[in-house]
This record gives C-alpha cells, sequence and structure tokens, in this order.
C-alpha cells in the first residue's frame, strides 16, 4: 500500500485504484471459472465508473436495491438490472418502472402472491416486459419464503399473466466467523429444493441467483447459474476479519487525522483518537467484529469508541504512539455504509490523488 498523498483534508473517503482493478478481475475471473455469471450488487459503490469496470469485466449486469438507482445505472448505459429486493408497487414507482423499461432489461424481485397480484395491477400493460425472480429464504431470515411455499408465489404470478424467469436468495447470514461454507451449502439447498418444485409445475427457471462476498468465490454451477457479491470491489474489515480478503486487497480506507494522543498509565489506556466518526465510517459494529474498524497501517490496533466525528484507536504497546497530525487510513467496518455517506471519493494510484469519482446513487433510497 502505498503513502498517503500530500496535503489532504481529513476525514476523506480514498480509493486505491490499483487494487480495486485487481478485485473486479479477480473475481471476474473465479467466477467466469466457474461457469457462473457474475451480476455485481451496485448497492456497495453506487458508481458509474466501477460498474463500468465490472461490465467491462465481463459481468452480465447490475444488481441494485431500489428503483432509484436501477434509474441512475440505466441513464448511464446500463441495459440488464436486477431489483433484488421485494418490491410493493405504488403509483409512483409503477411510473419510475415504466421509465426504466424504456431504457433496460429488468428483472424484479418478490416474494408474496400480495405483492405479485399488486404488481399485475399496477403495471399490467407491461407484464410482458418484466421478468419476476422469487426471494428463497435460505436461512437468512429476512424476506424471502421458504423453499415449499416458492410454488404458491410462483402460480400466483403465473395466473397473473407475470413472467417468472427465476429464483434468488441473500445469504446474509454468512457474515459471521466459520459461516460462509455452511452457508454456501444452506444456500445450495434451499434453492434446489425450490428449483424442483417450480420445474416439476412447468416453470423454466433461466436464472438461479445466489451469493454474497463472503459465499459467491466458494459456489459452483451445479445449481446456480449467477453470484451477487458487492462488498468485493473494496473490501472491508468484516471481510477482513471473515477471512474472505486480505489485507492487500483492501481498496477503500478513510483517511484521518491525529487530534488527541494519550500514552496511558495503570487505569487509562494507551491511545490515539481520530478525526473520522460515524459521520464517515458508519457505526455498523457486528458482535463479533474486534472494534469499529481497523487501522491499514497498524493491524494490531484496535477502533473501540465511535462517536460522530471522531474514533478512540486502541494503541499496541510497543509500537511508537502516532504523532499530532500525523495521518492514517481507517478501514470501515461496513463499507456500503461509509460510502453512501459522502458525495465524492478521491481515487489515488501510486500516492496521488488522480481522479474524483462522484456517488452517483448516494441516497436513492426508493
Amino acid at each position: 500500500m502505498n503513502d498517503l498523498p500530500h496535503g489532504l483534508l481529513t476525514p476523506q473517503i480514498l480509493v486505491e485504484l490499483d487494487v480495486l482493478e485487481r478485485n473486479i478481475e479477480r473475481v471476474a475471473r473465479t467466477v467466469s471459472a466457474k461457469g457462473l455469471a457474475l451480476r455485481p450488487h451496485a448497492k456497495t459503490h453506487k458508481m458509474h465508473e466501477i460498474a463500468g469496470r465490472q461490465l467491462e469485466a465481463g459481468a452480465v449486469g447490475l444488481t441494485v436495491a431500489t428503483i432509484g438507482e436501477a434509474l441512475t445505472f440505466a441513464l448511464h448505459g446500463v441495459g440488464d438490472l436486477f431489483v433484488a429486493y421485494p418490491l410493493w408497487i405504488s403509483d409512483a414507482q409503477a411510473k419510475r418502472i415504466r421509465e426504466l423499461l424504456s431504457y433496460v432489461k429488468l428483472s424484479l424481485g418478490t416474494d408474496s402472491i400480495a405483492a405479485v397480484q399488486q404488481l399485475a395491477r399496477q403495471l399490467a400493460d407491461k407484464k410482458d416486459k418484466l421478468g419476476l425472480m422469487i426471494e428463497i429464504d435460505s436461512g437468512h431470515h429476512r424476506s424471502g419464503v421458504l423453499p415449499d411455499e416458492a410454488l404458491d408465489v410462483a402460480r400466483a404470478a403465473r395466473e397473473a399473466g407475470l413472467n417468472v424467469i427465476g429464483i434468488f436468495t441473500f445469504p446474509g447470514h454468512s457474515y459471521a466467523p466459520g459461516k460462509p461454507q455452511e452457508v454456501t451449502d444452506q444456500e445450495q439447498h434451499a434453492l434446489g429444493e425450490a428449483a424442483r418444485l417450480l420445474r416439476a409445475d412447468g416453470f423454466e427457471l433461466k436464472r438461479i441467483s445466489g451469493g454474497s462476498t463472503p459465499t459467491a468465490e466458494l459456489a459452483d454451477n451445479s445449481l446456480l447459474t449467477e453470484v451477487r457479491p458487492g462488498v468485493y470491489v473494496f473490501g472491508d474489515a468484516q471481510q477482513f476479519e471473515l477471512g474472505r480478503c486480505q489485507w492487500e486487497n483492501i481498496a477503500l480506507s478513510v483517511a484521518s487525522t491525529v487530534i488527541s494522543r494519550h500514552e496511558g498509565d495503570a487505569q487509562n489506556p494507551r491511545r490515539i483518537v481520530l478525526d473520522a466518526g460515524s459521520k464517515i465510517l458508519g457505526s455498523d459494529r457486528p458482535g463479533w467484529a474486534t472494534g469499529f474498524g481497523r487501522i491499514l497501517e497498524n493491524p494490531d490496533a484496535r477502533i473501540s469508541a465511535i462517536s460522530e466525528h471522531h474514533a478512540t484507536v486502541l494503541w499496541p504497546e510497543g509500537q511508537p504512539l502516532p504523532a499530532y497530525g500525523e495521518q492514517l487510513r481507517v478501514i470501515p467496518n461496513h463499507v456500503c455504509v461509509a460510502v453512501n455517506l459522502v458525495d465524492q471519493v478521491s481515487v489515488v494510484r501510486d500516492g496521488e490523488v488522480i481522479e474524483h469519482w462522484d456517488v452517483a446513487a448516494r441516497g436513492l433510497n426508493f
């Protein structure tokens, strides 16, 4: 990892371009070698420059979280988009989906008979242009139907004149130590059972979609046709602590400055305070994480507390305490949250800021 660029105003999100591009190429190559399509989740980066690199590396399209995100990428030329969450289509959303369908091939997620019927009512004149993906709960227990419930939803869609093109899941419970392989197996089982039931009833499943960043590179094409990782482009402290990326795979960090330092004693911890808090790092901290982020320059340091504008970092004994004004790079726990907190990121190569990229889909939560 190169030295920090000179003259940075902190806190500031930095993206190491060479690392980013290596991550994009590595996962594209790994997934392709397994006979799977890659449909990366753009909610992680929300940037046209990164979406373009993913498509150039072979991605078949993008996954997005909201209709607003879909419109942003569609207007920038992305031709195949999947909104990978159940939607309840309001009048306003139906209008936006109609606009989307004039630009792109669009697929939508669903997990209920009621939502299917609402979709058919709101977009009766566009039913033949939409692809419907039924979400399966493979153990995360957020949205999604159990495998043996998927057939009822699929039949309701067929009766409403909608085109069921596949099934998908989000194995979000893979974000825990020792879980990725176990959850990959659960994903395979749940999708396999749902696929068996739907095919027996005459449904042709063109897409069977799975994979989060912890599981995507563990998947194979014995059942799945595509995977949808997102965080892999940047890496973050969670993925590092889960063993799903290495230190050298971290492409995004938050440049920050030491504004307070304390050598500590028997009663007080040895620590520094940085000028980067929850308003740029986010505040996510799963129970198994070692802190609120990691320090790129020192793998042994831990962020013990975080407030809106500051991070308290416990500094290891026997290692020199950073000086006032010294700048360090914080790796956020959850990079998707951090990116959505800024309007722009600084792109770095060889220790110099070479570009600034807008977070074009920031805040498009509807």
